[in-house]
């Protein structure tokens, strides 16, 4: 029996699967003579899988499979005039209204080298960074917080980190639902380690149960809870001095009004919603146990002061020193399987490739390595702002791949209307029957989970290969591939890709560019700038290592 390894298409763990078949034949292969088991040797699960990822292979059987491009009057059409056509309309909208008349909107679904092609299509040849991605509606706050505070956009936590912490505290995340592998594994080290789990939720949800310590707090006291903490931190003389002064800026800034908030513990514990005595608790084990590893998810990411609580949860990290140590620091747990992949190489409508901004430095080097005489000079319009620009008639031209916003975006009518109104709309979808796809004036078969093969990166930042076992269905194709050939109808030069491997090499060269140029930048992939194909198809799981190691940080970490 043969098996292919790959990727989870669920959550943002990430974890590792083995697809096997009893045919040898895989061009043949039929569902029926499929299993799915753990992969034991990837990192991110150890071969244990939730119960989403053991039945991975029933969602293979869809109703409605889109086969072909087809048209909003149902009428079929080739790849090659559907390329043509929203070539043709890109370009004449573009021409008449501007750039920032068109927009893509991209999911953390897609592949990094989906995410890439379409990433270098709007930002460097039409010039727009109206490019985001449903992967704003749960990472954005993280993301602000730590390009805030880090600098960049880069988590300081891993995996491994679990195992070695003497404090696990979740904040807003039902993890025990949300992300199942991983929840065993914090359990698992809580039993082993003796090791203690905080729980900060206003409701009792199947993670604070299993708590030492829940925290039920009034919704959005998360901000005071922190900020009272970093206070205590400082009244108690717990606060690591030297390192504040070695490698932090902005402390003295905001310690004063901490400690305005930590000086009256009973008054504090109020706001927050909980007994003096919890709070106190909190507080000293925060300072008690050697190694605190905060973790965080939707709870915090989709509050409307999101970006602040994650800013406070880091600075009490901060003030202890406990950044890039094992077992340490704050944790961002992701939803999606690629969000991570998507923010690295720019697919968020507020940053350009490799973690870089809109400085002119950074637009030079982006516009060198592409090739082209400029790439969008200023942030474009996120998630939400778009569809709003879209409803105001702003973007005559939208492309939307793998997902579904009439459904997931909020004020779902509007978005409808916005999208029913829009005068050319393209949506890359493996079925015709979503919300979205219905209002599609071009509609293209994309490649689904099990067929489509490239590179995903999860939380803990492990580039894994995503494997296809199933044959493409249909004329269904790679999105890179779909992006590229509208591109090239559009006379653009640079997206003679031919195969994934080979966008995968291009974004990991830009890396080692951008390393060199920018010495301050932590985010590097330069290793796999240089791979075969064959290696690239044996690429085994990569853990980026960055751990912000203070000999090879050259910046200071920022109190905002």
């Amino acid at each position: 029996m043969s098996a292919i390894l790959s990727s989870c298409a669920y959550c943002g763990v990430g974890c590792g699967i083995s697809v096997s078949s009893t045919q040898a034949d895989w061009e043949n292969v039929d569902r029926s003579n499929l299993t799915l088991t753990g992969d034991i040797n990837h990192p991110a699960n150890h071969g244990h899988l939730c119960a989403k990822g053991e039945r991975l292979l029933d969602s293979l059987a869809q109703p409605n499979v889109l086969r072909y491009p087809i048209l909003r009057s149902g009428k079929p059409i080739n790849w090659d005039d559907a390329s043509s056509l929203i070539a043709d309309k890109f370009a004449n909208t573009i021409a008449e209204f501007g750039p920032d008349s068109v927009a893509l909107y991209l999911s953390g679904q897609l592949l990094t080298e989906d995410y890439y092609v379409a990433n270098k299509f709007a930002k460097g040849y039409l010039k727009t960074a109206n490019v985001d991605t449903n992967s704003r509606l749960c990472m954005s706050s993280a993301v602000s917080a730590m390009q805030g505070s880090f600098g960049e956009d880069v988590v300081p936590g891993c995996y491994d980190d679990i195992e070695h912490a003497d404090v696990i505290v979740l904040i807003g995340a039902n993890t025990a639902w949300t992300h199942p592998v991983l929840f065993q594994r914090i359990l698992a080290a809580k039993k082993a380690n003796h090791s203690q789990l905080v729980v900060i939720d206003p409701i009792a949800t199947a993670t604070a149960k299993q708590a030492d310590i829940h925290l039920a707090i009034k919704p959005g006291a998360d901000l005071a809870l922190f900020h009272g903490l970093l206070g205590f931190l400082a009244d108690s003389n717990s606060v690591n001095h030297d390192y504040i002064t070695a490698h932090t800026q902005g402390y003295d800034d905001i310690i004063e009004s901490a400690q305005q908030l930590s000086c009256n513990l009973a008054s504090l514990a109020k706001i927050v919603g909980v007994s003096l005595a919890t709070l106190t608790q909190f507080y000293q084990l925060f300072i008690d146990g050697n190694k605190v590893l905060s973790a965080s998810c939707q709870g915090v990411n989709q509050s409307v002061i999101g970006t602040e609580i994650t800013q406070a949860i880091i600075h009490c990290h901060l003030a202890l020193g406990h950044i890039g140590q094992a077992g340490c620091g704050f944790f961002s747990l992701t939803g999606q399987p690629n969000a991570m992949g998507g923010r690295e190489v720019g697919g968020l409508a507020t940053q350009l490739a490799c973690h870089m901004g809109f400085s002119a430095p950074e637009q030079q080097l982006l516009t060198n390595f592409w090739q082209v005489d400029g790439v969008a000079n200023k942030k474009g319009l996120a998630a939400v702002d778009m569809f709003d620009a879209l409803a105001e008639g702003k973007i005559k031209a939208i492309w939307i791949m793998g997902t579904n916003p009439v459904v997931s975006l909020p004020n779902s009518n509007k978005v409808a209307l916005a999208l029913a109104d829009c005068p050319f709309v393209v949506v890359s979808e493996i079925s015709p029957d979503s919300d979205t796809a219905k209002l599609a004036d071009v509609l293209l078969p994309a490649q689904g989970w099990s067929e489509k093969c490239g590179t995903v990166t999860n939380s803990e930042r492990t580039i894994s290969r995503q494997r296809g076992f199933m044959m493409p269905k249909g004329q269904s194709k790679p999105d890179w591939w779909a992006i590229s050939q509208v591109a090239q109808k559009m006379g653009f030069q640079g997206f003679e890709f031919k195969t994934n491997a080979s966008v995968f090499n291009e974004f990991a060269r830009l890396s080692a560019q951008v390393k060199q140029t920018f010495a301050g930048k932590v985010f590097d992939i330069s290793g796999l700038a240089n791979l075969t194909q064959q290696e690239y198809d044996h690429l085994a799981p990569t853990q980026l290592t960055y751990r912000f190691s203070r000999a090879h940080w050259p910046k200071r970490f920022t109190f905002i």
